[in-house]
């Protein structure tokens, strides 16, 4: 009620702090629903996106002023899924439905050349001030965290669990599911155990854990996973976990991977039936990973709430090469070095009027989440980088220049700690511009700002596909990959339709 109270209160000074800045462009929040009329369904919270797929709605972070609430804290978001399912949608002609699109994944999706961990703390902080590219007059605080590298990767207890149901048998679900999985079994050690269980109207094992020396083996079972019958996801949850229990690595890496549509229909099956079980299993130090699929009856909602809720992430695998970025680019990401990592901003209300945390909509926390370490937050892994943008607009008549603005504070948890540890980070503004700002500043803040103008949000000020194209294609060293070249495209592609 409280943080309701202030988003209410927050949102109100931030559209008339927008109408008195003049530099906002003004749409009622009905707005977001617009383009989709008749299907908005008020009974689970979820908008359709139209092909009978489901999407938990987003109602973007406002401006709250500091006066009202000094002090903003949020937990870390390690998805990527939202991404590679906008990225779908764009190569297929499409806009994609407003809440597919979360921002802090879109910029999230991208790893950033950021220093690694050199101390005892598995994670490295850092952080800096430009002013907003789509709104000049703002400034735009990053703040980015890096995991640390793991260079012998510890024992692994890994069993997959595979949704096999009628609705997986087209080739871009269980088809494409069998080729990624074989790119991960190329990647285990002979220290490592892998299991396999298949769920449709009830949950089996497939294959008993097997040491990753005996690859043959675990991909022969894979090539025999065929769909068909309904589907008990919770039954194969249940019986995933049990068989992780059982081969439980004391000092190792214990993780279910859940390949799945979301299309659950057999017992439990409702999102909070299902992110209540998920809660129960978070307990036995075993993480989880949730690879998304398809098209057409995608669950995002369901899958996205059952990976925040599950010490895991969550990740859309829309093609091959998606498959190779989640199993081979960043395996580390499979072996978390921080759980439960919070972050809390304190804003110094002398320079600052207001802020808005641009995404993380459903990762907000309340205040005093931040010191009860029994409160669930994000998980980042080895070498994975996680970044956060906040908007800023200065208080009139003061300046944030070489004047303490801001402290950050974070907290964290080893994978096998109940003991959170606290960081802080002290980032001064220098007064820079957005092009004086580090290269993973301007990638980042064109990543967000892409995001906005998809959304059509009310916060995306002056800006247009052809500006973040430009500040994107100045800030694309750093690509190991080609995904921040690939990005560019997309960029082309959705000013286009």
């Amino acid at each position: 009620m409280k943080r309701l109270l202030l988003y209410t209160i927050g949102l109100a000074l931030a559209l008339s702090s927008c109408t008195k800045e003049g530099d906002q462009q003004e749409r009622g929040l009905s707005g977001s629903f617009a383009d989709f009329s008749g299907n908005y369904s008020g009974s689970n919270g979820y908008i359709n996106g139209g092909d009978g797929e489901n999407y938990n709605t987003i109602v973007e972070n406002p401006f709250i002023t500091v006066e009202a609430e000094p002090t903003s804290t949020f937990s870390i978001d390690a998805d990527g899924a939202s991404f590679s399912n906008v990225r779908r949608f764009l190569n297929q002609n499409q806009l994609p439905p407003v809440d597919a699109i979360r921002t802090e994944e879109l910029v999230n999706y991208f790893n950033y050349d950021y220093e690694s961990p050199t101390g005892a703390d598995p994670i490295a902080l850092n952080g800096e001030v430009s002013s907003c590219p789509w709104a000049p007059s703002h400034r735009l605080v990053r703040i980015g965290i890096k995991g640390r590298e793991i260079q012998e990767f510890p024992p692994s207890n890994m069993v997959l669990l595979i949704d096999v149901s009628g609705s997986m048998s087209s080739e871009d679900k269980l088809p494409l599911l069998r080729e990624s999985f074989k790119l991960f079994v190329d990647e285990l050690s002979a220290d490592d155990r892998l299991a396999i269980v298949t769920y449709a109207g009830q949950a089996g094992l497939l294959l008993p854990s097997t040491p990753g020396s005996e690859k043959a083996v675990i991909k022969s079972a894979i090539d025999k996973l065929g769909a068909g019958g309904s589907t008990a996801g919770a039954e194969g949850i249940i019986t995933a976990y049990q068989i992780a229990q059982q081969n439980f690595i004391t000092g190792g890496n214990n993780r279910v991977i859940l390949g799945t549509d979301g299309d659950f229909n057999v017992g439990p099956a409702s999102q909070e039936e299902l992110v209540s079980l998920i809660e129960e299993k978070r307990e036995l130090g075993i993480f989880l990973t949730v690879l998304g699929v398809g098209t057409g009856n995608l669950n995002d909602a369901m899958l996205e709430q059952v990976a925040d809720n599950g010490n895991g992430t969550y990740e859309y695998i829309d093609n091959l090469d998606q498959a190779k970025k989640v199993f081979l680019y960043e395996f580390g990401k499979f072996y978390t070095v921080a759980k439960d990592v919070k972050v809390q901003v304190d804003f110094n209300p002398s320079v600052v009027h207001s802020y808005r945390l641009i995404g993380y909509e459903n990762r907000l926390l309340e205040n005093e989440d931040f010191e009860d370490d029994q409160k669930d937050a994000g998980e980042i892994g080895a070498g994975q980088t996680i970044t956060a943008l906040y908007e800023i607009i200065p208080a009139s008549g003061g300046s944030t220049l070489n004047v303490p603005t801001f402290s950050i504070d974070f907290r964290y948890k080893l994978p096998d700690g109940d003991a959170s540890t606290l960081l802080n980070l002290e980032v001064a503004d220098q007064g820079d511009s957005f092009t004086q700002a580090s290269e993973s500043m301007r990638f980042a803040a064109s990543v967000a700002s892409f995001g906005l103008l998809l959304r059509d949000s009310e916060y995306q000020g002056e800006t247009s596909y052809e500006q973040v194209r430009q500040w994107a294609g100045s800030a694309a060293d750093f690509d190991p990959y080609g995904f921040r070249q690939e990005f560019l495209q997309l960029v082309e592609r959705a000013a286009g339709l």
